[in-house]
């Protein structure tokens, strides 16, 4: 295997949640589709808190939340209003232009509480940054798993390891949960030309090389290495085709800078569509 390059996330923090950020990186801008990997860090909000993420606004991309531990509430411009649950997956895609609100379940604010998970954001392709946005909710009992010799997988979104997940993804993309037994190992495939592992939690080799907790693993297109659980070990592997460059202001993921642009003066503006029964909304980032 070539020489592991590692990509070491940054700290911080959104409305009092703290996350680790490897994507975007200044070696890495993208793997695949992926332009945006935060690790929502085990948070415990004490009864009387939550977090609450106002009302902001995304074109050119797909949302992608997937909790370990916790829930939350998601509202947007479209009019979902939708409890997210620990393995389910909810996908938002943006296009044009759409808004939504992530909070702590009202009915669970009087509670002690605790909050655990990923958010990804997926690129669009080119031909679909402008299209119509859309909302799906995808319960965990819908996502297609396999296990065997001490490895688990589930398929959050994509296709990998003959597994193929529900979710509507716009290009080729990999995006699997691991979980292994101490001792296991697993062989990772050479089905898409870009991907990365992030270890979550565990002590895990990539062909002899220590994987480090809370750190993104790039792998080489076209090399097949073997993943080895040290311990009981928490990853994922994201990946897929790219889809070409993209600029990144704030919210938005454009092709271009006039699309950037226009969004940022429409949201300071006012022009966009509102998430019903919302007032409060995050402004723009001078």
């Amino acid at each position: 295997m070539s020489e592991l390059q590692l990509i070491h996330p940054r700290a911080e923090d959104i409305s009092g949640q703290p996350i680790l950020r490897p994507l975007p990186s200044a070696r890495f801008r993208s793997i695949g589709p992926f332009v945006f990997f935060d690790h929502m860090l085990e948070q415990d909000y004490p009864a009387g808190s939550g977090m609450n993420i106002a009302q902001h606004p995304h074109i050119g991309l797909s949302t992608l939340t997937y909790l370990f531990e916790g829930q939350l509430q998601h509202k947007d411009s479209l009019g979902s209003d939708q409890r997210v649950e620990p393995g389910d997956v909810s996908w938002m895609t943006a296009g044009r232009g759409v808004a939504h609100v992530e909070r702590s379940p009202a009915e669970l604010l009087e509670k002690n509480k605790r909050l655990h998970g990923l958010q990804v954001w997926l690129a669009q392709p080119q031909a679909d940054e402008q299209g119509e946005p859309a909302y799906s909710h995808h319960p965990a009992a819908s996502l297609p798993r396999s296990e065997a010799m001490g490895v688990r997988i589930t398929l959050i979104a994509g296709r990998g390891f003959c597994l193929e997940s529900p979710v509507p993804v716009h290009s080729p993309t990999l995006y699997a949960e691991l979980r292994l037994s101490a001792g296991a190992s697993l062989l990772i495939p050479a089905e898409h030309s870009e991907r990365a592992l992030y270890v979550i939690d565990g002590e895990a080799e990539l062909d002899g090389e220590t994987l480090p907790r809370h750190t993104m693993a790039v792998i080489s297109a076209g090399e097949t290495p073997l993943l080895s659980a040290c311990g009981e070990c928490h990853l994922t592997l994201i990946g897929g085709e790219p889809i070409g460059p993209r600029r990144m202001n704030w919210n938005f993921v454009a092709s271009t800078a006039e699309l950037i642009e226009q969004a940022r003066q429409r949201w300071a503006a006012g022009d966009w569509p509102q998430v019903p029964g919302e007032s409060t909304r995050i402004e723009l980032p001078r």
